[in-house]
């Protein structure tokens, strides 16, 4: 749905967006603690140059993605 979104915007956005939500989940993957826990146990990265965070907990050897959240809305809504 966003990729869509991005790519109505500009052809080749909806990628753009895409590769920056893979490096962003490469770096949790190389560097699962670097990111701050943004409420209870979640921990929270921003994706670069879009308006959105990826949550996540560590658990064990596992890393567990609970949303790609859109910065834009209520934060409540993360919760």
């Amino acid at each position: 749905m966003t990729f869509e979104w991005y790519e109505r915007q500009r052809r080749g956005l909806g990628f753009e967006f895409l590769d920056c939500v893979e490096m962003a989940l490469d770096n949790i993957v190389d560097f699962p603690e670097m990111y701050p826990i943004a409420y209870s146990r979640f921990r929270g990265c921003v994706i670069r140059r879009f308006p959105f965070s990826i949550f996540y907990t560590v658990e064990g050897e596992e890393i567990i993605v609970h949303s790609v959240f859109d910065n834009r809305q209520d934060p409540k809504k993360r919760r």
